[in-house]
């Protein structure tokens, strides 16, 4: 063998400090106050569910995960490392989040390549709802790496089940466009939907919100949870207008919220189709196509690209918008 061969093959001294380092960290967590160490971790992308603000939510699968893993990918370390300092987890950390995820993802593919083990939390709660980990996990899986979800806590499933609205039937929706057309858009095709509603919503846009979903969705029974498991836990029960009311009037706004809204009520009929095209007929005497639609969609609570196509029909009949 020549001595470029043989260089090419033998490990550098980094990889072999590499090893060390890895092989001699100590993959123990702190339960109870004691040491505890964890069992070998199978290879593979490990999806592990973190509380959502009580750490005492966290599962024993989740702190052996987090202390077995080769690297834990986080969206910010800086809060993934208090958990892992309460619990004396020694495990690196590497950011991955939406504005790095394009150049951090092949470099935890490659370690997926080389037989690693890779843990991806979020902030709070199961990564993949809100954050970016889902391109991360649909690489991982085209590359044949497994993957092994550790389930846990989640805001969306605390908010509901202690909503006291139906949970036999729910739809997770995340974040409202922050702009007022789309939002509202976007509440008249929720108001469709025979399902609980979930939203997740911030301090500084709640009581907007609140009065967006009254004015689309009418009085309907909803909650609105700030700060699960947290010290300053509130959950708050009433109708949509009154709730907009309340937080338009100084309810407190700190902190994170998650807000469940009661399904349409089993008789609400669906709009007839010659009212709304009564309804298109009057909006085009006096407004754009575009306006009309708008109008008409938040209305009905019909989806836009329906009331377009209605449009477009009424005007090639000769009684109404031309395309």
């Amino acid at each position: 063998m020549t001595l470029s061969r043989m260089a090419g093959t033998m490990p550098t001294m980094q990889d072999n400090r590499a090893d060390i380092r890895a092989s001699s960290r100590p993959k123990t967590y702190i339960a109870a106050g004691r040491p505890v160490e964890s069992p070998r971790l199978a290879p593979g992308l490990h999806l592990v569910a973190t509380p959502i603000g009580n750490l005492r939510d966290i599962t024993i699968r989740a702190l052996e995960t987090l202390a077995a893993a080769d690297v834990i990918a986080c969206e910010d370390t800086r809060i993934t490392r208090r958990l892992l300092d309460h619990y004396g987890i020694a495990t690196p950390l590497t950011p991955y989040h939406e504005h790095n995820a394009e150049a951090a993802r092949p470099k935890l593919l490659g370690r997926l390549a080389q037989g690693e083990t890779v843990a991806l939390v979020s902030d709070a709660g199961t990564p993949l709802v809100s954050d970016p980990g889902f391109k991360l996990v649909r690489a991982a899986r085209e590359a044949g790496h497994p993957v092994i979800a550790a389930p846990g806590p989640s805001a969306l499933l605390a908010a509901l089940t202690s909503s006291g609205l139906p949970t036999d039937r729910f739809f997770f929706e995340g974040f409202l466009s922050a702009k007022d057309g789309q939002r509202k858009a976007r509440i008249a095709e929720l108001a469709r939907i025979p399902a609980t509603l979930i939203l997740y919503e911030s301090g500084a846009r709640i009581a907007r919100t609140l009065a967006a979903l009254a004015e689309g969705l009418g009085a309907r029974q909803a909650a609105v949870c700030r700060e699960l498991t947290k010290l300053h836990e509130e959950v708050r029960r009433g109708n949509l207008s009154l709730l907009a009311t309340q937080y338009a009037e100084g309810a407190e706004t700190r902190g994170e919220f998650t807000v469940v809204v009661e399904p349409p009520s089993a008789d609400a009929a669906m709009p007839d189709p010659n009212e709304v095209d009564a309804l298109l007929r009057r909006a085009l005497r006096n407004a754009s196509v575009k306006d009309a639609v708008s109008d008409v969609a938040a209305a009905t609570g019909l989806p836009r690209r329906e009331i377009y196509q209605r449009a477009l029909a009424l005007g090639d009949d000769g009684d109404g918008a031309s395309k």
